[in-house]
């Protein structure tokens, strides 16, 4: 079963939803396929306070639905399904969904996201938003003056470390390698901080708390004779041990990185296929800020309707 539209949107985050306001509004009939996790990564954390325009601050899901209802009342068409299959090589661009429907599209927006990487303890999941988060500049403000733990010993997690220093009274990282990854600069920032206590060669194999966080239990030298185990006390538990983007279905048809993010046009969301755009997080490894992936939407959503201008489409 086919079906033919203008404008393609796959995914349903900040990216997604701008573009279905924008192309909306621009009169390209938008249909918007919300994936796996309708209103992306946001829904999974609690109070939002870094959008523009909420002073108060707004919780996670509120924000989306917002962003839903504003691109529902332009006209945009919001679908439950998840992008299963595309094909790009040949025009219109064809997309499959739930491994049956394919919609053909004269453009295809791709803001599928990126999903944080955890540990796969089973306290991950219980405590998700009640002490762990996956973003230090989304939520380190609610961690002012208190105790954290980062996971991780890259470049993204002494930078997270040192952004969450600047906020709490003690940070500790944790760090799975009797050294850091991270480049040298950021090493020496995050050893020399008095904020941050690096625990090498260590693991968190769980955490415990009542209602939230309060602390985590730690291995260290596990499997080897001097193996220590003890607990740390913190308020809040931080991952950074890197992003998966969700673009499986695109590794034959698109140029990505090393990493699996898209590659696009410097400076804008084109890809190397024609009429095909990526906003958000699937193609940003810097920033991953709900504000950054809303502006990449809206660039992606003029591109689309410049490009069937360009064509008479």
């Amino acid at each position: 079963m086919n079906e033919k539209v203008r404008c393609l949107i796959i995914g349903s985050g900040p990216a997604g939803y701008t573009a279905a306001i924008y192309t909306s509004r621009a009169n390209l009939a938008p249909v918007l396929y919300e994936g796996i996790q309708p209103g992306g990564q946001l829904t999974t954390t609690t109070e939002v306070e870094n959008f523009p325009g909420y002073p108060e601050g707004i919780t996670g899901t509120e924000l989306m639905e917002d962003l839903k209802k504003q691109a529902v009342r332009f006209g945009a068409d919001v679908r439950y399904g998840i992008a299963t299959a595309v094909d790009f090589t040949s025009y219109p661009r064809k997309v499959t969904i739930d491994g049956e429907k394919v919609i053909e599209s004269d453009t295809v927006i791709i803001a599928t996201g990126a999903s944080a990487k955890y540990l796969g303890l089973a306290d991950e999941a219980k405590y998700a938003g009640m002490g762990v988060s996956a973003c230090a500049t989304c939520d380190g403000f609610f961690y002012r003056k208190k105790t954290v733990a980062v996971v991780g010993g890259g470049d993204t997690a002494c930078e997270e470390a040192i952004y969450l220093a600047g906020l709490a009274s003690k940070v500790y990282l944790i760090v799975r390698k009797p050294y850091l990854r991270a480049s040298k600069v950021m090493q020496d920032r995050a050893m020399q901080n008095p904020k941050i206590e690096i625990l090498f060669e260590s693991n968190a194999v769980g955490l415990f708390g009542e209602n939230g966080v309060e602390g985590a239990h730690i291995v260290k030298h596990a499997g080897e004779p001097n193996e220590e185990k003890f607990d740390i006390a913190i308020d809040g538990f931080f991952l950074a041990i890197g992003h998966k983007p969700n673009t499986d279905i695109f590794k034959d048809q698109l140029n990505l990185d090393s990493v699996g993010y898209i590659l696009t046009t410097p400076g804008t969301p084109k890809t190397c296929i024609e009429g095909v755009f990526a906003a958000g997080d699937v193609a940003d490894p810097h920033y991953r800020q709900a504000i950054t992936a809303a502006g990449s939407g809206c660039q992606a959503a003029i591109e689309a309707e410049r490009y069937l201008s360009e064509k008479g489409l």
